[in-house]
């Protein structure tokens, strides 16, 4: 549907153009969008394959199991109804661990699998569990405490600090975050007592 759209929309945005004499301007934008994608996603590639070199060497250390066990007793609390030793736990780790780095396209794997495993226990298949709607809701929310792909994209806009976000985001996602628990736990509470 929302291709669709984006089609309808681009479609109407060529014709007025066309029809007001003013064609060269959407070549224009065109070829300037291109340029300007391109050129961040450069950047975006080297500062995630430069994260996740990190994330290898902190697994290779044995930081992400460090990370794994502080985490296990929140998602054990979050995700009371999976079984202990179901492999979406570790997906939900990872894909947790991931997020706070600010890897979300490398936490987007993880992610998939976790509702892979969590669609096997689903006693309702064809809706989402109260278990998959709470990974949604943290993954959506996710606290993030070095926002990678934001700073790339800063760096290669030319920002004089594109650190400096980095407080901001960790207030911004630790809010969001605990808004998306308190939610998810009110509507699980609402929709178990109705």
């Amino acid at each position: 549907m929302v291709n669709w759209l984006w089609a309808m929309f681009i479609m109407i945005g060529i014709v007025t153009a066309a029809i007001q004499g003013k064609i060269e301007i959407v070549n224009h934008a065109i070829f300037e969008g291109a340029k300007t994608g391109v050129t961040i996603s450069f950047g975006l590639i080297s500062i995630l394959v430069f994260w996740l070199g990190i994330m290898k060497i902190a697994e290779e250390a044995g930081l992400l199991i460090v990370i794994s066990r502080l985490l296990r007793p929140i998602v054990r609390w979050l995700f009371p109804d999976v079984p202990k030793d179901n492999p979406a736990l570790g997906y939900i780790l990872s894909n947790i661990a991931a997020n706070i780095f600010g890897l979300g396209n490398a936490a987007t794997p993880m992610g998939i699998k976790a509702m892979q495993e969590l669609q096997k226990i689903n006693p309702y298949p064809d809706k989402a569990s109260p278990t998959m709607a709470t990974l949604l809701a943290l993954n959506t929310s996710s606290i993030t405490l070095i926002p990678t792909q934001v700073i790339a994209i800063r760096m290669s806009y030319g920002s004089v600090n594109p650190t400096e976000i980095v407080g901001t985001t960790i207030l911004a996602t630790l809010f969001s975050t605990l808004s998306a628990i308190l939610l998810d736990r009110w509507y699980r509470k609402k929709t178990y007592k109705s």
